[in-house]
């Protein structure tokens, strides 16, 4: 298995992704839609999960096809952004037929950044117009880091952010991972010079730091953001998808198998302070030959790139004014 061209989840063919932020907010948003709507399905694993629209993704429910996700801050603020979303989808004649109506349908999930150094102080929630421009945004290639719905993540260490990755298969499939890390836990080991995910780095897409060489469970160090923020504010929100055709039940299990790249680069994961979710997306244009192999192996490579990307999130987040905890390069002096 080795990266597709760009590294991100659009190396998917036909998926977009479009971020928009508010540098004053310490927030964002992050989408992905395509031209076409496609398969979905989540598997929600932290204890405190803010969620719009997953009901309908899961297997026994009548919606098979969706047109966009939304990640966004704001914590329950920011499922407005999914309205944004929707609107711009609607403008654009997308949507579920029901006679002559069309209704985008547009899960979101959010993260708690309300305590991060942004002004938060809006008469308005500023959350629907930061979807819009994200769907506005959406194209192949987008940034990483402290972008989209990451600009304002933290984690128990540094400053979170925005991350993506990818692998193609040998049998040609694709599958790829887009995920705002937030987490209360720590990317990095008690050293804070490793990242948990380094034994999962290409072509050292996160610094080829290494795996820590200390041996054996080591103490974790207090959490600086506890501390900073008084209060806990969390979740890993992530999406993984694939050209693979897949149904509903076979997404869900891709979502539930991704949930271990969480579990694998973030200690520790899905504890009850946590919303950690993760949606999967298959545009189906590609059939399976062998289903029970290749979805086993989609479901392992779902996970690596999860975990990659969880990495790429921390190690690409900038410093920016009022920030209350450091990026991981700065501190390393990179």
């Amino acid at each position: 298995m080795l990266p597709g061209p760009r590294n991100l989840i659009t190396d998917v063919p036909g998926l977009l992704v479009g971020n928009a932020q508010d540098a004053a907010l310490k927030s964002g948003v992050s989408v992905l839609t395509a031209a076409q709507p496609f398969c979905a399905s989540v598997s929600v694993m932290g204890g405190g999960p803010g969620t719009r629209e997953t009901d309908l993704l899961e297997p026994d429910k009548g919606v098979e096809a969706i047109d966009a996700l939304v990640l966004s801050g704001g914590s329950a603020f920011g499922l407005a952004a999914a309205q944004g979303v929707m609107d711009g989808l609607h403008r654009a004649g997308r949507g579920f037929a029901v006679h002559t109506a069309r209704v985008p349908i547009v899960p979101a999930a959010i993260l708690f950044d309300l305590l991060n150094g942004g002004d938060k102080a809006w008469t308005a929630n500023p959350y629907p117009a930061l979807g819009a421009a994200a769907l506005a945004a959406a194209a192949p290639d987008f940034a990483l880091g402290s972008a989209g719905a990451g600009t304002g993540a933290q984690t128990a260490m540094h400053k979170g952010g925005l991350g993506s990755a990818s692998l193609v298969l040998e049998d040609g499939l694709t599958v790829g991972a887009l995920v705002a890390v937030n987490p209360m836990g720590s990317v990095t080991t008690p050293s804070g010079r490793h990242f948990w995910a380094a034994p999962f780095e290409i072509d050292a897409e996160f610094g080829e730091l290494g795996p820590d060489p200390a041996r054996g469970l080591q103490p974790l160090p207090d959490s600086r953001k506890a501390a900073a923020t008084a209060r806990q504010g969390n979740t890993t929100i992530a999406i993984v998808a694939t050209d693979a055709a897949l149904s509903k039940a076979q997404c869900k299990r891709l979502a539930a198998a991704a949930q271990d790249g969480i579990a694998r680069a973030i200690v520790p994961a899905h504890s009850p302070h946590d919303g950690d979710l993760v949606f999967a997306a298959a545009t189906g244009t590609q059939p399976l030959v062998a289903p029970v192999f290749q979805l086993t192996q989609l479901c392992h490579a779902a996970a690596v790139c999860l975990s990659r990307a969880i990495a790429r999130a921390v190690w690409e987040a900038t410093p920016a004014p009022g920030d209350l905890l450091p990026t991981l390069r700065a501190e390393l002096g990179q």
